[in-house]
């Protein structure tokens, strides 16, 4: 029988067990989507659905509530401020579980904890990815205004060198050469 057993141990103490569940859903809630095993997916759910539905009550004392098991201050005011709104509407399932396999050295089964967004939140992240990648590009192919050179934007009588690191010798005319070795000052010892 399983009569009061609502979680799993996952083979932890209680401390090591609540610290690992706090860094999981913080992380989830930062890049909304983390891969993890099955089981500490099902158990980073039950939680994460709890702080959302905190999220979207949204006052002071739901806040308080949430501050004290998530680690980072950013993160807990992207859930109130960007994804308790994305759930206004939906009376809970916010998040999913996508099994993608096992995992080569233990064969744990391995599996996807997502956020569930909507189509037009689909959309926009797809236009924003597609942006991003655009703008890659082109810094790459180099379109973007190229800055004047130092001599360029000196006057024509007052030429002024780039700074260099170390020269070898036999460098470029008109530049001292930098000896090969360091001399070292001799210590008597007496």
């Amino acid at each position: 029988m399983r009569h009061r057993k609502d979680h799993r141990k996952l083979s932890r103490t209680a401390s090591h067990r609540r610290a690992l569940l706090r860094n999981l859903v913080t992380s989830l809630f930062q890049y909304e989507r983390i891969e993890t095993t099955v089981e500490k997916a099902k158990e980073a759910r039950r939680l994460a659905e709890r702080l959302i539905t905190f999220g979207k009550r949204g006052d002071v004392a739901a806040r308080r509530h949430v501050d004290t098991f998530i680690t980072r201050p950013d993160v807990t005011r992207k859930l109130f401020a960007t994804i308790a709104p994305w759930y206004a509407e939906r009376q809970g399932g916010y998040t999913r579980i996508v099994r993608i396999g096992r995992r080569l050295g233990d064969a744990g089964e391995v599996a996807y904890l997502e956020l569930v967004k909507t189509d037009e939140q689909k959309e926009a992240a797809r236009q924003a990815r597609i942006a991003a990648a655009e703008a890659k590009e082109r810094a790459l192919k180099g379109d973007k205004p190229e800055k004047k050179s130092k001599m360029e934007a000196a006057p024509a009588g007052e030429v002024e060198r780039p700074k260099r690191g170390r020269q070898r010798e036999g460098g470029p005319e008109g530049t001292p050469s930098a000896p090969t070795k360091k001399t070292r000052r001799s210590v008597k010892t007496g």
